[in-house]
């Protein structure tokens, strides 16, 4: 009897000790293999697989204890693991990697240039303009240029004028030309007279010729070019100091560019300015800032620069709209490719590579762009690789590992 329960005891005993070595059998392996690192390994790899929550991948926002359904689209829950939650990073293997095509490239320090562009107009060049009037009140007898556009030449007639004061003034020259030697005082002041009511030296020779008064003058252009205003016609009476017409050259044209108010601190008088114009396709006109004016539009607030132009053949019309293309050198810059960023409501981020398959996410601050490439104000330092290919889709596993961390718009 001793000797039976004796051996249902040993039995029991030789069943729990081998349930205890199936339940630690990887424990007991390392103990007794000497290498005690491999239980925490072991502790370590449980922990990457340890679910922390479950998510949508639409919805990163939805944070579930167990997988399911997502509340708002319907889609299968994702688990997320307690590793991805610490370490705030994405790990995609070799394979993976390869499939979805990531690419990576540095963050570099270079010499940055700023381009932008500007829309402006051909304009008339207004140190060109000559103005037609008269310092005497007469009447139009007969209008020979009585078209706005049309082109006229210096000395050509622009109409003839009949003014009472002008006969006068030509009937006491003439009486002092005859009374006295045409070179005496009398005679001078006579001229001098005539020359200040706006005669010319030919037109008081031929008076003086003639040796009569001449009834209607012509009055010819002062300057070459387009009259861009007329304000008489024939038979209208004049009075001195009134604009008759307005004569522009437009062998010069302005070019007057509007530049948006955050551009303005790069434009400098001086500076290299290209001008296409959709009336002459493939042609490009090489110029340079020749002012930039001290005001802002108010309404579209944007400053105005000005871009002179010859225009030998007059192909350039004023009122044309032109493109101006402009750029500032910014000196050494941090850059980050353009493609690298990625736009998540009001952040910017980059996923950059810490090799062995963990890409980061990183919020960026960046500034201008110029060559396909932003400048980083903040975030990024020289040497740094980012991805510049496939990164959405490490984007999207990114809103699962990251929740809303980066993700929501509300954040702060």
């Amino acid at each position: 009897m001793t000797t039976r329960a004796s051996r249902l005891v040993t039995l029991v005993l030789v069943i729990a000790l081998t349930a205890l070595a199936l339940g630690y059998r990887e424990q007991l392996a390392a103990w007794f293999g000497g290498k005690p690192g491999d239980s925490s390994a072991h502790e370590a790899q449980r922990g990457q697989s340890e679910v922390d929550h479950y998510t949508c991948s639409m919805h990163p926002s939805v944070n579930q204890p167990g997988p399911g359904k997502c509340p708002l689209c319907g889609m299968d829950l994702i688990p997320v693991t307690k590793q991805q939650q610490t370490e705030d990073v994405v790990r995609i293997d070799e394979g993976r990697r390869q499939l979805i095509g990531v690419r990576t490239a540095p963050v570099i320090e270079g010499a940055m240039k700023r381009a932008f562009q500007a829309v402006g107009k051909v304009t008339y060049d207004e140190s060109a303009f000559t103005d037609v009037n008269l310092k005497i009140a007469g009447w139009i007898t007969k209008l020979l240029v009585n078209q706005t556009g049309q082109r006229v030449s210096r000395g050509q007639t622009l109409f003839t004028l009949y003014s009472p004061e002008l006969y006068t003034a030509q009937q006491d020259f003439l009486l002092a030309t005859r009374s006295a030697t045409r070179a005496g005082p009398l005679a001078q002041a006579a001229r001098k007279r005539l020359q200040l009511l706006g005669l010319g030296d030919a037109q008081i020779e031929e008076i003086a010729s003639k040796g009569a008064p001449i009834d209607t003058l012509p009055i010819t252009s002062p300057a070459s070019g387009f009259v861009i205003e007329k304000d008489v016609v024939e038979g209208a009476a004049v009075q001195a100091g009134m604009r008759l017409f307005r004569i522009a050259a437009i062998d010069k044209v302005w070019v007057e560019a509007d530049v948006y108010e955050q551009d303005l601190a790069h434009v400098r008088v001086g500076q290299h300015a290209k001008v296409t114009l959709d009336y002459l396709p493939g042609r490009a006109y090489d110029a340079k800032v020749a002012y930039a004016y001290p005001y802002l539009e108010s309404g579209a607030r944007t400053g105005r620069v000005r871009i002179e132009l010859a225009n030998k053949n007059q192909e350039l019309r004023p009122g044309m709209y032109a493109r101006v293309e402009l750029a500032a050198e910014l000196g050494p810059r941090v850059q980050v490719p353009a493609s690298a960023v990625v736009y998540t409501g009001p952040r910017r981020l980059v996923f950059v590579d810490l090799g062995e398959g963990r890409f980061k996410p990183q919020e960026v601050r960046v500034g201008g762009e110029a060559d396909g490439m932003y400048e980083v104000l903040e975030g990024l330092a020289p040497g740094d690789k980012v991805v510049t290919s496939g990164m959405f889709l490490i984007a999207a596993e990114a809103r699962i590992s990251t929740a809303a961390k980066y993700w929501d718009d509300a954040h702060e």
